[in-house]
């Protein structure tokens, strides 16, 4: 196989393969459907132009008798009036016309011969139009069915084309986010070691550490002074305490009294009302 046939072939093929791939079984039956039916209108066409040529060669043939009748009477009336010579030409066209009248017959004979064979033929092909089209819906219903039925189960087991690219899509993320969780605790182990020194300070990890400590004893140094400083305030403390107690007691016997006169008024309410 040459260079240009291997070529050739191998285009065929991958135009086939994209046909293939590109075609839906239920357009292509209505497809040839439509196209069966097309061809049976171009055959009730061909039988009502071949029946229309008839009924003209009819019409012609019955033109012709008529002619035939008439020279026929010319004839004899020729002959009554003694006029051979005329009674032979009205024979002559009426033989003719006879003559014209019989290759009418044999033409129409044949037509009428073809116009049977043609309704013959578009009876058959109609039959087979309407076996074609109980069969097409058949079995576009099963072609949609199993079609159905394959996206179905395509979703449920994940092989589908789509399902396919999401299952991708959820493996890119998931693998995305293990990357990220990974360089983040990465980062943190690095920040707490103090592998990276800040970027904005130019102190080493020592120097931190250093400064952290002299914070600290800074904080307990203040930390102390606070509790000495609170210790020497804790008698005037016990005499703040003593002088709340003093006003708590006196709440108490204020409430008490507020309580005696709403009962009181109370009483008093009552035996108004009674009288």
């Amino acid at each position: 196989m040459g260079i240009l046939s291997r070529t050739s072939y191998v285009i065929r093929s991958k135009i086939n393969a994209l046909l293939n791939r590109a075609e839906d079984p239920t357009e292509t039956l209505d497809y040839s459907y439509e196209k069966m039916r097309d061809e049976l209108q171009q055959v009730k066409q061909g039988i009502a132009d071949l029946t229309t040529q008839k009924k003209r060669l009819e019409i012609q043939k019955r033109r012709l008798e008529e002619n035939v009748e008439k020279h026929n009477d010319q004839a004899r009336e020729a002959v009554q009036q003694d006029r051979e010579d005329l009674a032979r030409k009205a024979l002559e066209k009426k033989q003719a016309k006879m003559n014209q009248i019989e290759e009418l017959e044999t033409q129409i004979a044949s037509l009428q011969e073809t116009q049977d064979q043609l309704v013959n033929k578009k009876d058959e092909l109609q039959s087979r139009i309407e076996e074609f089209r109980t069969k097409k819906e058949t079995m576009k219903a099963r072609y949609e069915a199993a079609e159905a039925s394959s996206r179905v189960s395509e979703a449920m087991t994940g092989v589908g084309d789509e399902m396919a690219d999401v299952g991708r899509a959820l493996e890119r993320a998931e693998e995305r986010t293990d990357d990220m969780e990974a360089r983040s605790a990465a980062m943190d182990e690095l920040m707490d070691s103090g592998a990276f020194d800040d970027a904005l300070s130019d102190k080493d990890s020592i120097e931190r550490e250093l400064e952290a400590g002299r914070t600290n004893a800074e904080v307990d140094t203040e930390l102390e002074t606070l509790k000495a400083e609170m210790g020497k305030s804790s008698g005037s403390s016990s005499s703040e305490s003593a002088d709340d107690a003093d006003v708590d007691v006196e709440t108490d016997v204020a409430d008490e009294e507020v309580e005696a006169e709403l009962e009181e008024l109370k009483n008093e309410d009552d035996s108004s009302s009674s009288s």
